[in-house]
């Protein structure tokens, strides 16, 4: 099961209590007090890994206690520490404070294997062997140990890929990210096959690019209605979108009436989301059937026109494109502005041209990111350099009075 939101509380172990006890032996009728320190109490401790997917090892229980630590022992015997509780998370996870709403850390994939301590596990009470002193050389006096802490947290996994299909349901994203990679998510010809994200590795020349497969939106999805509202915020972390378009219309919308649907859901959802790089894939080419005006039209004519306005050239790649597909690839690439892909998923049509220009876009989304690095670093050292710099005398400013010198 696909797990991405948890709220659980999370609670260390108790310190052990100190130990109580005085030294007795054979010919040693003075031995002192010799009571132990108790044991300190578990922590909760959070370990980032890739190895699991979802928060399931977290939400598997609503609350989650470490061991509490043994109370001390007489003869100077500490009791034995707590065992830390680990829980794994997936990259990718939010982790915040359930009381304040307090962001507590937004894991990332540099930090795969690093260890949080959530709560931290209660020292363990003093034993009498403590408190004896030349006043006191017999004392009875103990401590109990500390209670472990104690929070309630949410948290919040958001997968991170580099490329996020999204489209209405049944457009055929699963069987796009099947063809691309050698993700295997369920697919069939009926909406809302897909119940789970799903991710894929598509490899190039220069890297390996992620892909998700999100389930299919519906119109009021950013309100709640549908599977939608629960997987937008996973297209968040996506750096490219690639929106499929069902060309044989099996939802019962046109292609760009289609378009216009999911475009308004990103963007009801969150405007940062809506600005993302995007291509449209023009799927189902292979299952349109052609009208007596696309039988009579010029494909050459049909092709100048629509390679003019955005629509990808992708002949060669697999097969070649029906004229009905030529016709609609280009009210769309005319209506949106976008570059369209006329894809077919059935029998690998343009998929090869698609997965290209989504890697050429992941590739100059790197190069930003670097260029941004560099600039911040030089600003940085810069900023450092005057900081570090003697500050010039203002040339406005009164001499010293001689007089005051010699004084």
């Amino acid at each position: 099961m696909f797990v991405d939101t948890a709220t659980v509380k999370i609670v260390a172990g108790r310190g052990g209590d100190g130990c109580l006890s005085f030294r007795r032996e054979a010919f040693m009728p003075r031995g002192g007090p010799d009571g132990g320190d108790g044991g300190r109490g578990g922590s909760v401790i959070l370990e980032v890994t890739a190895k699991i997917p979802t928060l399931a090892d977290v939400a598997r229980r609503p609350v989650h206690k470490a061991k509490n630590g043994k109370p001390g022992q007489g003869r100077n015997k500490t009791g034995k520490s707590g065992k830390d509780l680990v829980l794994r998370v997936p990259p990718g996870t939010i982790i915040r404070d359930a009381e304040t709403g307090e962001l507590i850390r937004d894991l990332k994939p540099e930090d795969e294997g690093e260890k949080i301590v959530l709560v931290q596990g209660g020292i363990g009470g003093k034993g009498n062997r403590a408190f004896a002193k030349a006043t006191d050389q017999a004392p009875r006096t103990t401590t109990t140990g500390e209670l472990g802490e104690e929070k309630s947290f949410v948290f919040e996994l958001k997968l991170l890929a580099d490329v996020g299909l999204v489209g209405l349901p049944n457009a055929g994203k699963s069987s796009i990210l099947k063809r691309v990679s050698r993700a295997r998510p369920a697919s069939k010809n009926y909406p809302f096959t897909t119940l789970k994200p799903s991710l894929g590795v598509v490899a190039d020349e220069v890297s390996q690019i992620v892909w998700a497969d999100l389930p299919g939106l519906i119109e009021g999805a950013h309100e709640g209605r549908g599977l939608g509202d629960e997987f937008l915020k996973h297209v968040e972390r996506t750096r490219i979108i690639v929106h499929v378009v069902d060309a044989a219309a099996s939802s019962g919308k046109q292609p760009l009436e289609a378009y216009r649907v999911i475009r308004a859901e990103l963007a009801a959802y969150s405007a940062e989301l809506a600005e993302k790089p995007e291509v449209i894939a023009l799927n189902k080419i292979d299952l349109l059937e052609a009208t007596t005006e696309d039988e009579d039209a010029d494909v050459e004519d049909l092709q100048a026109l629509a390679f003019e306005v955005g629509v990808e050239d992708v002949a060669g790649d697999r097969g070649t494109v029906p004229p009905a597909a030529l016709r609609i690839a280009t009210e769309l690439a005319k209506e949106t502005g976008r570059k369209v892909f006329p894809v077919s998923a059935g029998t690998g049509i343009g998929l090869g041209a698609l997965a290209s220009e989504a890697g050429r876009l992941v590739h100059e989304d790197d190069e930003r990111r670097d260029e941004e690095e560099r600039r911040a670093a030089r600003e940085a050292k810069e900023a450092a350099k005057a900081d570090a710099a003697p500050s010039e005398p203002d040339p406005d400013a009164p001499a010293p009075d001689a007089s005051d010198a010699g004084e």
